[in-house]
């Protein structure tokens, strides 16, 4: 049966979405940073018993010829009165100190150290989803617009669609849904930023991978791409079989296949 702590790490995990390792070297830092306030002069470290499931506190002194500073070392002669022969220069000797006198310092500390890593861990996880998905179109909602920038919901997560990836053609309103491509992700001190747009040749791209079957099974290839935002926008096809046209298998049946991006780009030619 888990202990409290053990439950409180695993519950923690699970509603973040954060590896145990990192609340319990949270917990770690918040006990050791408690310890020294407590033993001023000692070198103390915290770790987690996996098997008890408890915090465990110790001072630690290095085993030295002449002792400089008592706090931290341990002269060998005394070592080998205690632990005999086996006691050697440079080795770690771990002295057990109470954890529970760090009461109530010690449960504040690391809860604000918890709450920074697992903020950092979040942090952590959102990057590395979305650095994946760099050049993937995501469908959003337009929540607010700040300094000429569009704030664009994904799901959970806050992304930004600058003013210079704005196509001229397009107006949008709150609670409007967009689609648009991550063009990159910045690290930032508040967190990831991920950054969209509707101007880059990506999005028109993968318009097509959706609306033409041909170029999603690779039997059309798209050679490249350009694009005059709002305007107008080229696009190069070649076919991997003489008996399939790629120009009409993008257009398809009397337009019906470019009509929709056109749609989605609203207007561009």
């Amino acid at each position: 049966m888990a202990n409290p702590l053990q439950q409180t790490i695993e519950a923690l995990s699970k509603e973040k979405g954060v590896d145990p390792e990192v609340i319990i070297a949270a917990l770690q830092d918040a006990i050791e940073t408690a310890a020294r306030k407590r033993y001023k002069n000692e070198n103390m470290r915290a770790r987690f018993n996996t098997e008890t499931g408890q915090m465990e506190l110790v001072a630690v002194k290095r085993i030295v010829e002449t002792v400089t500073d008592p706090a931290l070392e341990m002269s060998l002669e005394e070592a080998h009165t205690l632990y005999g022969d086996e006691a050697e220069v440079d080795m770690e000797v771990e002295f057990p100190r109470p954890t529970e006198d760090l009461g109530r310092i010690a449960a504040q500390t690391a809860k604000q150290v918890i709450f920074q890593k697992v903020r950092e861990a979040e942090r952590e996880n959102v990057f590395a989803e979305f650095n994946e998905q760099i050049g993937d179109v995501k469908n959003g909602i337009v929540k607010r617009f700040e300094n000429g920038d569009i704030i664009v919901e994904l799901g959970r997560i806050e992304a930004v669609l600058p003013r210079k990836e704005q196509s001229r053609a397009e107006a949008y309103s709150p609670q409007d849904r967009i689609r648009a491509v991550i063009k990159r992700v910045n690290r930032n001190a508040k967190g990831p930023q991920i950054e969209l747009s509707r101007t880059d040749p990506a999005l028109l791209i993968k318009l097509f991978e959706q609306e033409v079957p041909e170029i999603y099974d690779g039997t059309v290839m798209i050679r490249g791409a350009v694009r005059e935002a709002g305007d107008r926008a080229k696009v190069a096809v070649d076919s991997r079989e003489r008996d399939v046209d790629p120009v009409g298998a993008c257009v398809g049946m009397k337009g019906t296949r470019v009509q929709a991006i056109i749609r989605e780009l609203r207007g561009e030619k």
